[in-house]
């Protein structure tokens, strides 16, 4: 297992430094730089990733996450993000500040080449986004209930990812990359508007099917008996 990263000096969680909740610096195009240079081939454990990442690991952890729901082979997105997303979901539901990513997870992660092409196909966006987002509206990122209230979102849409529905991977996909970009760059006025696209496609897509409660049960007889 790998827990998580021990706080640095500075931290959210050290004896000085900013205050709780203060931003780190850690942007996407910060975090992202680590895959510019370097073996194609090469992977990168999700464990070294995460490592010494403070306020955005849970950002980082679900950006990586969902990298196999852009792949355009159905049933193989869902099947593998999924859970994944579920996982984030309910640790941030759990109250916890930096994700625990079990053994067999942290020794697996994406190539350096599957990250430049990944990067290569939402480049354009991406950019866009990055000038729009900036660390705002804390109170919608940082705090407990926010936390709390953003997991159980995450664990609705990552069911909804798990389910057979056709051509929603993209869809989803897309709706997590926004979660992932919130989380990472503390910006509370796109968690909002997270927040009410997710209720928005669980009520459509979800309670509108049936498929969400019906598959929540599932799930939950599975696991209990």
């Amino acid at each position: 297992m790998t827990p998580p990263a021990e706080p640095q000096d500075g931290g959210p969680e050290g004896g000085c430094g900013p205050a709780p909740g203060a931003y780190r610096n850690e942007g996407i195009r910060t975090l992202l730089s680590m895959f510019e240079h370097g073996d194609p081939e090469e992977q990168q454990p999700l464990g070294r990733i995460l490592q010494g990442l403070q306020e955005s690991a849970f950002g980082v952890f679900l950006f990586i996450a969902i990298l196999p729901a852009f792949i355009p082979v159905p049933g193989i997105g869902g099947a593998v993000s999924g859970p994944l997303v579920l996982l984030i979901g309910l640790q941030m539901m759990a109250g916890l500040s930096r994700p625990w990513v079990p053994g067999f997870i942290a020794r697996r992660g994406p190539r350096r080449g599957t990250m430049h092409r990944f990067l290569g196909r939402i480049d354009r966006p991406l950019r866009r986004l990055d000038r729009m987002l900036k660390p705002r509206l804390s109170a919608l990122v940082w705090p407990l209930p926010a936390r709390v209230f953003t997991g159980l979102l995450l664990v609705m849409t990552g069911v909804l990812l798990s389910l057979p529905i056709p051509l929603t991977n993209y869809l989803f996909g897309f709706q997590l990359l926004l979660f992932a970009l919130a989380l990472i760059e503390r910006d509370g006025a796109l968690m909002l508007f997270n927040w009410i696209a997710a209720l928005a496609a669980c009520l459509f897509f979800g309670l509108g099917s049936g498929q969400l409660v019906s598959h929540s049960i599932d799930l939950f007889q599975h696991w209990t008996s």
